[in-house]
Order: C-alpha cells, then sequence, then structure tokens
C-alpha cells in the first residue's frame, strides 16, 4: 500500500499532493491546493519559560499585567509579573495612606552620582516619588534618622545592586541596614546593574533569592518605565 508522504514532506502545495503516491490521486488536476489536513500534527515550543528569577527569565513571551494601561507600549516577560505582582499588590494597600512616597531608593554612596541619581531621575520622568538620600536628606541632619523616616513613608523599596554595593555590603555598612529593614518588609525589588545574580547571591543569599529586574536584559529606561507603570 502506497504511504502518504504528508509526515515528510508536506502537503502545502497542491503540486506537492499530486506528488504523494496515497494521495495524489485525490489533487491531481486541481489549481490550488487548500483544504487537506493531513493527520499529523508537529508539536510546538511557545518559547516562553516559567522559571526564571530576572527580567530574563522568559524572553520568549510577554505577557500584560493587570496594572498595564490601554494602549500602553511597556512589555512584560512572565517572570517579570511575577516578580512585580507583589510589589503592586503593596502599593495597592497602601495607597490610601497619606504623604507617602511610592518607592525608597536604596543604593550604594559611591553611586550616589551615577547609577542612583539616573535611576532616580528615569522614575520621577514617569511620575514615581521616590525617596533619594541625595535630596531628602539635609545636611546636618542624622542620616540614620532620616533612612528610618524615609523607610517608614515608602510603599516600596528598590535596591540598585551594582559592584560598589557589593562591596559596600561585605562592610555592613549603612546600605546593609536600609536593606535588612527592606527585607524585613519583603517589599522588596532588585535592580541589577553591571554586576550579576551570582555575585550578588555570593554576598546576600537572601536578596539574591528576590526576583527582580536587571539592566543586562532591559536598559535602565525600560526598567524605569516598567517600575513606573507598576508604582503608577
Amino acid at each position: 500500500m502506497a504511504r502518504c508522504t504528508a509526515p515528510v514532506r508536506g502537503h502545502r502545495t497542491a503540486s506537492a499532493a499530486a506528488d504523494c503516491p496515497a494521495c495524489g490521486g485525490r489533487y491531481r488536476g486541481y489549481g490550488s491546493y487548500s483544504s487537506y489536513s493531513p493527520s499529523y500534527s508537529p508539536s510546538y515550543s511557545s518559547g516562553s519559560s516559567g522559571g526564571g528569577r530576572s527580567s530574563g527569565g522568559a524572553s520568549g513571551s510577554s505577557a500584560r499585567p493587570r496594572w498595564s494601561r490601554a494602549g500602553s507600549s511597556v512589555s512584560y516577560t512572565p517572570a517579570e509579573v511575577r516578580a512585580l505582582t507583589p510589589i503592586r499588590d503593596s502599593v495597592e494597600k497602601r495607597a490610601p495612606l497619606p504623604d507617602l512616597r511610592d518607592v525608597f531608593l536604596c543604593h550604594a554612596w559611591d553611586d550616589r552620582q551615577g547609577a542612583a541619581k539616573e535611576l532616580h531621575d528615569l522614575l520621577e520622568s514617569h511620575g514615581v516619588k521616590v525617596w533619594f538620600s541625595e535630596k531628602d536628606v539635609a545636611l546636618g541632619t542624622p542620616l540614620l534618622r532620616e533612612i528610618d523616616r524615609g523607610l517608614a513613608k515608602s510603599r516600596i523599596g528598590i535596591v540598585l545592586v551594582t559592584p560598589a554595593l557589593l562591596r559596600r555590603l561585605q562592610g555592613e555598612g549603612i546600605a546593609d541596614k536600609e536593606l535588612s529593614a527592606l527585607l524585613a518588609r519583603d517589599q522588596l525589588v532588585p535592580i541589577v546593574h553591571n554586576t550579576t545574580y551570582e555575585a550578588l547571591r555570593d554576598i546576600s543569599p537572601l536578596l539574591g533569592s528576590r526576583s527582580g529586574l536587571s539592566t543586562a536584559e532591559n536598559p535602565m529606561a525600560d526598567v524605569a518605565a516598567k517600575l513606573g507603570a507598576c508604582c503608577a
């Protein structure tokens, strides 16, 4: 008995169907081919991944979170939606409280005029109210006391993880105290910049276990846009 060639060669055209020893008799003489549907069905991969800690963990697909506004051009991977949904929940729960900042920005002192300021400026351009030590701690005021107030008056925290921050964490400085307070509140998003999650886990396994975003996979401007939409 002649065997159908569809599983190997396919029947995408009339000529291919006509050349099949099993099916050719049904298709010879037709000028087009559109109705044949072989029983053979190849399997496909969607290209998405359920895992992944940072924003690139599911880079093959996109998802629209519930807080995304209609017509928004900001796209998220499924991993990013999982990372930011608890943060969005915190924003919504604390929204009625007065005089709250949207975000407390934890960063290394060495980054205050560089990456931290860049992230601060980008977030504020999206309408996010950011507690940032460079503008919110006046000269002559006790730094730790002002940090405590900033933490208490912020809906969520983000920590800018850079090589400078990793060095500071090893030395158990002020950034380490801020981070400890934020971790205790379970309202923290790490933003990994110019380093890796592997390097972070070596220094702070607890922070390294948190889902977040990475500028290796999204430019800083895109990271700020995603956080801005989540905090709006």
